[in-house]
This record gives C-alpha cells, sequence and structure tokens, in this order.
C-alpha cells in the first residue's frame, strides 16, 4: 500500500476529516493504553457537536482569503431552489418557461459525533486525570461549535484535568487553550499543538507542527505522581493514510481542501515534484 508521501501532515487529508479524525483517536487511545500504570485507563468518549453554521469565517487566522463560506461546508447543506418567474417577451407576451421540480431533502441533520480521548483513574471513581483532543472543523467553524468547544474547555481546565489538544485543521479561529498572542508565529502554522498540565494551568506547552517536518512526539501529563507517556503523532498519521488507503484515492495533482497560500503551496508543489507525484 502506498505511504503517506508527506513528512509530517498531509494537508490533502483535511478534507478526509471525519474518517482521519476517527482513526487518530483510535489508534492514540491503542498505543497510550500500554504505558500507562496501574489504575489509569485511556477510554474515547464520543460527543456532539454542532454543525458549521453560517458565520462568516473569511477574517479567521487560517482561513484562506480566497474561501468563501459555500468552500467551507464540511457536512451536507440544504439549498433553497426558487421558481422562476415567466419571463415576457419584448412583445409584451409571456413565455412559458418549464420549472424543475425541487428534490425535498430533510433540514433536520444529526450533527457530528466527534471523539476525545480521556484517560482515567478507575480506583478514584474513574475521575478524568487527561482529555486528549484532536481538534476538528466543529470545534473550529462557526459560533456555536466554537462556543460549546470552550465552554467544555473550561470545564476541563476548572476541574483540574490535564488537556492536550492537536490542531491538524488550517481552516477556522484559534481555539486552543493557549492563548494565540503569547505563542511565537513559528509554532501557530500551520498546525499547532498544545498541552496545559493540572498543577500549573498558567503555563501552556506549545508544540510546532509543520508539513516539511515529522509530526513531534509530545508528552502526555497523568497524575502528579506518575511519568508522562509519549503519543507518537506521525506515526499515527502514517497508519490512518495506510490504512485509509488514501494513497490510492487522493489526486495530487488537484490543490488540497482547504487550498495551500503563499510558502506552503510552493515547498508543497516543490516537493510532491522531488518525489514525482507531480509532473
Amino acid at each position: 500500500m502506498q505511504q503517506n508521501p508527506f513528512p509530517g501532515m498531509n494537508p490533502w487529508l483535511e478534507s478526509h476529516w471525519g474518517d482521519i479524525h476517527t482513526r487518530l483517536t483510535t489508534y492514540a487511545s491503542d498505543q497510550i493504553q500500554p504505558q500507562l500504570p496501574a489504575g489509569l485507563r485511556a477510554r474515547v468518549e464520543e460527543y456532539v457537536g454542532v454543525d458549521v453554521d453560517d458565520e462568516n469565517e473569511n477574517g479567521g487566522r487560517f482561513a484562506s482569503p480566497s474561501q468563501s463560506d459555500s468552500n467551507i461546508r464540511f457536512s451536507p447543506d440544504v439549498r433553497v431552489i426558487e421558481h422562476l418567474r415567466p419571463e415576457v417577451d419584448r412583445g409584451g407576451t409571456a413565455v412559458a418557461i418549464a420549472v424543475a421540480e425541487p428534490v425535498l431533502v430533510t433540514r433536520r441533520l444529526d450533527p457530528p459525533t466527534l471523539r476525545r480521548i480521556q484517560i482515567v483513574d478507575s480506583a478514584n471513581g474513574h475521575r478524568i486525570v487527561t482529555a486528549i483532543e484532536f481538534l476538528s472543523p466543529a470545534n473550529k467553524i462557526g459560533r456555536l461549535g466554537r462556543r460549546k468547544y470552550l465552554k467544555k474547555q473550561a470545564l476541563m481546565l476548572e476541574a483540574n484535568v490535564n488537556l492536550v489538544e492537536i490542531d491538524l485543521i488550517r481552516l477556522g479561529s484559534w481555539v486552543l487553550a493557549a492563548p494565540e498572542s503569547a505563542v511565537p508565529e513559528y509554532c501557530r502554522h500551520p498546525y499547532r499543538i498544545s498541552v496545559v498540565r493540572a498543577e500549573d494551568p498558567d503555563v501552556a506547552e506549545v508544540y510546532p507542527a509543520r508539513m516539511d517536518q515529522p509530526l513531534p512526539t509530545i508528552r502526555i501529563p497523568l497524575r502528579p505522581d506518575d511519568k508522562d507517556v509519549t503519543l507518537q503523532l506521525q506515526s499515527l498519521l502514517n497508519m490512518a493514510y495506510v490504512n485509509g488507503r488514501y494513497g490510492d484515492d487522493i489526486d495530487y495533482r488537484e490543490p488540497p481542501k482547504p487550498p495551500l497560500v503563499g510558502s506552503d503551496a510552493e515547498w508543497a508543489d516543490v516537493w510532491l515534484r522531488e518525489q514525482k507525484i507531480r509532473v
């Protein structure tokens, strides 16, 4: 099977995020589980997200300036089909126009199901020790989705839970617990990772995540007296690419969705040509 052609995050996978998100969450839980000390368990929790609303995101830091709202849908949208009025010819006679019958669809769509990893202490009432979140578009795009995510984020931090946020989606607003203004520029783009430890919530550990370098292996905090475990992000992503058979489906001659811009687009084009994937 074809391997991930990128050394780090593959931007073409962002448009397949539903499947990639599920695989990353599951694989990460499986990777962490054997490292945990006695009493701790890694569990995948499902929760309901909020679908992308109609807020204009063009002002968002990570949205491509060429993107319009209609180009950043991550779930089916409903279109209104308007019946055209009869046209009138120059002589004032009404001209009959065949009007297409619309297809009736359900407006009430099921909200996206999202997943996070929770490390719980089975000896202490299954108290949540650490939450690991692979961010999704539903967390970053639209007022309702952001509000719901930020509320959950605040509850976790107030409850003295270690919070790990892994953001491999370029579209949308900044929602990491680490304030954007405090994060060095080179750690902000195109992807980013934040770890806030319950024992020192005023400090965030931020990892840069670039396309031209492997995704980092990060430290996952547990209980105060426990040694950190590690999460090898690049191996998880490569496994998701191979097991999802994306090498058979992705056409690298076409730009990713959302498209890369500036130096990122230039680097990706050169890299794909060097790998003889583009000509």
